[in-house]
């Protein structure tokens, strides 16, 4: 069973509010620049006219490309992620998801397998590798939010008190998943 990621769909109201509100912000800016310097740095139609073509590109252009591509590369990414799995191991659940190691939030793919929970980097991180907990090691799960604010977390505590920060859009089905598999 694969479990994979839904594509957020934004309507154009929120992409046009978006644009307005990059537009703003980026001309506040600019303004405080301008405001604190001794000169002027940009004249009132210089900041409108990039104020506005700034909105345009961050609140439609870069969400409309990131939309066309990021997916069929990340397609493409996580197809090549295979974990290393013992003799007579098999995968029975399998997705994308981030392990914090450190600061970096590592990209890759979430595995459950009969054995224990995987977790395998892609080759686009710093930190790459495949991180194994044994079902029998793992103490307690934790649901939690990412930067406080995102309910996208899970934390995975284990017997030795290693903690263990995963992120994955189907937070609560991986819960259930994993907690099945510290029932049996």
């Amino acid at each position: 069973m694969e479990i994979g990621n839904k594509m957020m769909k934004i309507n154009w109201k929120y992409r046009i509010v978006f644009a307005i509100g990059n537009a703003i912000l980026y001309a506040v800016l600019l303004w405080v620049f301008d405001y604190f310097t001794d000169e002027e740095l940009f004249p009132i139609k210089m900041l409108i006219i990039q104020s506005v073509l700034f909105g345009i590109f961050f609140g439609i252009g870069f969400p409309y490309i990131n939309e066309k591509f990021a997916r069929k590369f990340s397609k493409k990414v996580e197809k090549n992620i295979i974990p290393n799995l013992e003799v007579d191991e098999t995968i029975e659940i399998e997705g994308p998801g981030n392990l914090f190691r450190g600061m970096e939030g590592v990209g890759g793919k979430l595995f459950l397998t009969n054995k224990k929970l995987i977790f395998k980097a892609h080759k686009i991180n710093f930190q790459r590798g495949q991180t194994d907990i044994a079902y029998q090691n793992i103490q307690e799960i934790i649901k939690r939010k990412t930067l406080k604010l995102v309910d996208n977390g899970i934390r995975v505590v284990t017997t030795d008190h290693q903690e263990f920060d995963f992120v994955d859009n189907e937070r609560d089905l991986w819960y259930e998943k994993i907690n099945e598999r510290l029932k049996l």
